[in-house]
């Protein structure tokens, strides 16, 4: 299915998705420092509010429209230090799943994380009567956080025993974290209203269906990895094992390293791997 739709769409996929994604952010952090020399709250007309996108307030002569689009730039922390960080760390995820999915995938991914982010807020809106108070709480619950940790996620599918270090000094695999993180988001759904469940729901779906349409895939490549090395732990010569992955920058191999994920560059002409360090650093070869 995604191969069929990538042959017809995929020439109108972004390229470099993350780079624009976080351009965003660094305006919307513009503009709350705008607020302290104007003293107008700029975000305050961002945000994803359903009331005012479907009526005329605040002396605007249409509705505003342009929050179905402009929510996605509300800075991720109020704190702009942190909110660096987390951008750098987003901004690295995501680039090293666009470039382990592929543009279009990765466009599909992220877009589809925004649109059903912004239906939950249209059905919530609906299902409360469209309260201009109700709509205006709920606008600030929905933000790109989710979404966020959706390529998170995402990325410790892809990379499980891929090291990150917490608090920058605490070696931790990617599975772990992404283990705690799924344990919060569960207690925060049980413990949270109606309205609260939509917002987890709507943001985390485009995980969901990657997540269900791609667990075969996973298990099937999982059990055909243990298998070869079972085959090829039983091919053994004089000077041991035969390696069955080898990077071509450094030749660490999957048996001197077993920790390390190795790939094939779909952009290198001709049959090179390399490992996860070196992946998306080499240069491509022509």
């Amino acid at each position: 299915m995604w191969d069929k739709l990538e042959r017809k769409f995929g020439k109108y996929a972004i390229p470099h998705l993350m780079n624009y994604l976080i351009g965003g952010y660094i305006i919307g952090y513009l503009f709350e420092l705008g607020q302290y020399v104007t003293g107008v709250d700029f975000l305050f007309y961002m945000s994803l509010d359903p009331y005012q996108i479907f009526h005329i307030t605040n002396g605007f002569p249409i509705p505003q429209i342009w929050r179905l689009f402009t929510w996605v730039i509300m800075p991720p922390e109020p704190n702009l230090f942190f909110g660096i960080i987390m951008m750098i760390f987003y901004w690295q995820l995501g680039t090293v799943l666009e470039n382990t999915w592929g543009v279009f995938r990765f466009n599909c991914y992220i877009f589809g994380g925004m649109i059903f982010t912004v239906l939950g807020a249209l059905f919530l809106y609906a299902i409360t009567g469209g309260n201009p108070q109700a709509s205006y709480l709920m606008s600030q619950a929905f933000s790109t956080n989710y979404i966020n940790l959706s390529i998170f996620l995402a990325f410790a599918l892809c990379y499980p025993d891929m090291k990150i270090l917490l608090y920058f000094f605490i070696p931790i695999k990617m599975k772990w974290m992404a283990f705690v993180y799924a344990v919060l988001i569960i207690f925060d759904f049980v413990r949270s209203g109606i309205a609260f469940k939509i917002v987890i729901i709507a943001s985390l779906l485009n995980f969901i269906i990657f997540y269900l349409t791609t667990r075969d895939y996973y298990r099937v490549a999982s059990r055909d990895k243990r298998k070869r090395k079972i085959n090829f732990g039983q091919k053994r010569d004089d000077k041991g094992p035969v390696p069955k992955h080898r990077c071509c920058i450094c030749g660490r191999t999957d048996i001197s390293n077993p920790e390390l994920e190795f790939r094939f560059c779909s952009k290198c002409n001709g049959n090179y791997e390399y490992c996860q360090d070196h992946l998306f650093t080499h240069v491509h070869k022509k």
